[in-house]
């Protein structure tokens, strides 16, 4: 399996999953669940690569990420979106540097505050 499309491949995987049995897919059942259940497993996936991570096992933090990306996608689909609308963003920020796009974020954040 070639790596170029795999996140996108796994999008269509856990898309072909939504309305599904929920007591035969794992996918079909988190997603039956809703919103909480689904960003809590993402939560919960985040912190068990922080523990990987200051653990040092290097075969724990890719196996982990790996949980994190996927519930990634899940959480992605419950609100309708796919892994191009993150690569988008990515291209947005390409050559940005990270301290001038948290300012740029920042300063936003002020103008939309000011707004209201």
């Amino acid at each position: 399996m070639s790596n170029d499309n795999v996140l996108q491949r796994l999008a269509e995987v856990v898309e072909s999953r939504r309305g599904a049995d929920p007591e035969r897919s794992y996918v079909a059942r988190l997603l039956a669940r809703g919103e909480d259940a689904v960003l809590k497993k993402v939560g919960e996936e985040a912190t068990e690569v922080v523990m990987a991570a200051k653990d040092g096992d290097r075969a724990r933090i890719v196996a982990e990420m790996a949980d994190l990306w996927f519930h990634c996608l899940v959480a992605l689909a419950h609100y309708g979106l796919r892994p191009e609308d993150v690569f988008e963003e990515l291209a947005r920020r390409e050559g940005l540097s990270g301290l001038d796009e948290k300012a740029a974020r920042a300063h936003d954040a002020r103008v939309d505050a000011e707004r209201r």
